[in-house]
Order: structure tokens, then sequence, then C-alpha cells
């Protein structure tokens, strides 16, 4: 018979989540357990743990919590300890993310990039539209946020993206932009931009790397390897 919501401490201490992480790892718990041990207490009648399903319930899982605001946690019942806990881890794996990504070509490894953007880009309630910006390894020196909002490719010229690139140096760049529909498949209107970008970066010295379509969880498509140019 299981305890009562708010009380994690009747549980058996092998089934306690923070004890077994002490003892078995990190990797035996469940992302409800992990959420659960950052947030340390529940509130009265429900517990840490069900707290922490709750709050995963109402982000979409882990990817979206890591992209979930002050202001919607505070919606979701959470305080200021609680909240400033989970947005620091969210920020911890962002920075591991991003350290990976630095270490490994991107042009090899589109799913690493995808992975680190998919830590801040994961709720897709508009249309994003950024770069990461490379070394002549391929390897990140920059990301950047350039557009926000319903976006028409023909008003986005790519001057602005490549201009960036120019300040910081960069060799070549990963576009990316989101589809909050979670349907990763590139328009007409995408890959038309694409090309258009891919040509003016050939002409001052920024490659297009690969033009990466982010959907919902796990969804994604490399305009790279469809062959759009």
């Amino acid at each position: 018979m299981s305890a009562p919501a708010g009380l994690i401490r009747e549980l058996p201490a092998d089934e306690r989540p923070r004890e077994r992480l002490l003892e078995r790892g990190a990797k035996s718990l469940g992302d409800a357990e992990l959420v659960a041990v950052l947030l340390r207490t529940g509130r009265t009648g429900t517990s840490a743990l069900a707290m922490a399903r709750e709050v995963l319930a109402a982000s979409g899982g882990l990817a979206g919590l890591a992209a979930t605001g002050p202001e919607a946690l505070a919606r979701r019942g959470l305080g200021p300890a609680k909240a400033a806990a989970l947005l620091a881890a969210a920020e911890v794996g962002r920075r591991l993310a991003r350290a990976e990504l630095a270490e490994r070509p991107p042009l090899a490894h589109p799913a690493a990039a995808v992975s680190y953007l998919s830590l801040r880009y994961a709720v897709r309630d508009q249309e994003v539209m950024g770069a990461l910006y490379l070394d002549v390894r391929n390897r990140l020196l920059a990301d950047r946020e350039l557009f926000r909002g319903a976006l028409a490719r023909a008003a986005v010229e790519p001057r602005q993206i490549l201009r960036e690139g120019l300040l910081l140096g960069a060799a070549g760049l990963i576009l990316f932009h989101t589809h909050p529909s979670g349907d990763p498949s590139p328009s007409a209107e995408d890959l038309a931009f694409t090309r258009r970008l891919a040509e003016a970066g050939e002409a001052v010295g920024v490659r297009l790397v690969d033009h990466l379509v982010l959907g919902g969880v796990g969804r994604w498509t490399s305009l790279r390897e469809r062959g759009a140019w």
C-alpha cells in the first residue's frame, strides 16, 4: 500500500527518490523522481513526487519544463525557491549541451545541435528563427535568436543573418527555425529561403552548414540531409 500523497518520508528508505539517487545513482530515477529531488518538499496534502508529476504533465515533460519560464512555474503553484531550483537545473543542462556542441562538429552531428536547441525551444507557441555561428572547424562560436513571431520569409533578408556572422568572424552557420504546429516538414517558402541564404553566404564567405526545422519534441528536419541546396 502506498504512502499518503504528502508523506514521502513514510515510504521505505529504498523507495525515496533522494535516498535512491545517493545509493544507486541518478540514472535509477525516473523523470518525476529527479524533479522531486529538486523540489525537495511538496505542499500540504501533496508530496514532492506528486507535485513533480503535476508540473511535468502541465509542461509536456522534461523538454517542456526546461523551456518554461518563472511566470509559468508560478502559475503551476511553485514558490520562488522551487522555481529557482528548476530554472537553475535547466540552465545547467543548457550549458552542458552547449559545451558538448562546442566540442563536436555540428555538421557531422546535427542531432547534437537539435538537442541543444530543444532545451530552449521545446515550448513553441510562436515561430522563432535563429542561427548557430561556427568557426572553420564547424565548432560553435555563438548562438543568436534573430526573429520571433509570425515570419514571412520574403521579409527576412539573408544579409541580416549573415551580418551577425561577419561580426563574429564566423566561417559558417546553422540556421534554425521552429514550427509551432509541431510538424517539421519544410514549406516551399522555407526551401526557397534556404537556397537564397546559401547563395548569399557563399558570396560573403559565411557558409550555410545546415537549416534545421524544429517541430514537436523529438521531431526535426535537416534541410542539408534533404538536399535542399
